[in-house]
């Protein structure tokens, strides 16, 4: 029996609105001149510092099918490529996502790649070079990328280590882009425009971001990223404390370490609480919850 080819639709992946995002530099002129030209892009930066925002900007601005593969030690090069599967008693082959963007003239866009295997990430170096070529060998095709097509791969610098590294091979074949946190002002900027929370209580969540940032290497791997700030705001926005909602957006997803934990709290403590000391709200609070306490007590009753 012939295998019947079964591809997924690409415009799936079409970004239809356009995507918040705030420039750091010159990573849009950049990344525009490399897909006219059929270079592939590496991403490189910190978690949660806008590296998919910026591929879902893109995607729209350039008007492309978006294909994201988040990587993990167990992806294989058949998850990417494709694989035969038996369904309704006949065989079909199904494109795997690598495929379905080199078909559609899409982007595929590699997350983390180094946390693939190596034997994985092989599969994309024809692609990522002068050939542009997918080789299909369990079909015997050789797929073609059109110049629609566009390859990108990023990752953490901070978690390499000697078993998960980008071998020269492969990063010698991109044109790569670093990223980093935003300065002050424009990363308070993004927490607003992203959850609505008040001026100051942005300037404090970035604040208190810095501070995380510099216990780097003293006790926490990464500080607080400008996604954990809009976790945090977002929480704010909806009525929780300022000093929980640090707690549980920030802190907890930072580190396991009781004594870190510890420091965190503090930090958000000295930033929000005398900041509430200083406007009133927090005496204006603690002499609402006595009054209410006072309510309460059995003798007060009607």
């Amino acid at each position: 029996m012939q295998p019947v080819l079964r591809v997924s639709r690409p415009e799936e992946y079409f970004i239809e609105e356009e995507p918040y995002y705030e420039p750091v530099g010159n990573e849009i002129a950049v990344f525009e001149a490399a897909y006219r030209n059929g270079l592939p892009v590496l991403l490189k930066g910190p978690t949660g510092c806008g590296k998919t925002r910026f591929m879902e900007h893109m995607a729209w601005r350039l008007k492309r099918a978006l294909i994201t593969v988040s990587c993990h030690d167990d992806l294989t090069a058949s998850d990417l490529v494709g694989r035969f599967l038996v369904k309704g008693g006949e065989t079909i082959w199904v494109d795997g996502p690598l495929a379905r963007a080199v078909r559609a003239g899409g982007i595929c866009y590699l997350d983390e790649i180094v946390e693939a295997r190596k034997d994985t990430t092989v599969v994309i170096h024809p692609l990522a070079d002068d050939r542009r070529v997918l080789p299909m060998e369990k079909v015997g095709e050789l797929l073609e990328a059109s110049t629609d097509f566009c390859l990108t791969i990023s990752y953490n610098p901070g978690y390499q280590s000697v078993l998960k590294d980008l071998k020269q091979s492969t990063r010698q074949r991109f044109v790569a882009l670093e990223f980093n946190y935003p300065e002050a002002g424009l990363e308070q900027r993004i927490v607003e425009k992203e959850t609505g929370v008040d001026p100051e209580q942005a300037r404090r969540l970035v604040k208190f971001a810095h501070m995380t940032r510099n216990l780097k290497g003293q006790g926490l791997d990464e500080g607080a990223s400008t996604r954990l700030l809009v976790h945090a705001a977002k929480l704010i926005v909806s009525g929780v404390a300022p000093v929980t909602a640090c707690r549980s957006a920030i802190a907890q997803p930072l580190t396991d370490d009781a004594d870190m934990l510890s420091a965190v709290y503090e930090l958000s403590a000295s930033l929000f609480l005398i900041g509430q000391i200083r406007s009133g709200t927090l005496g204006k609070q603690v002499g609402a919850a006595l009054l209410k306490r006072d309510a309460e007590k059995p003798g007060n009753k009607a």
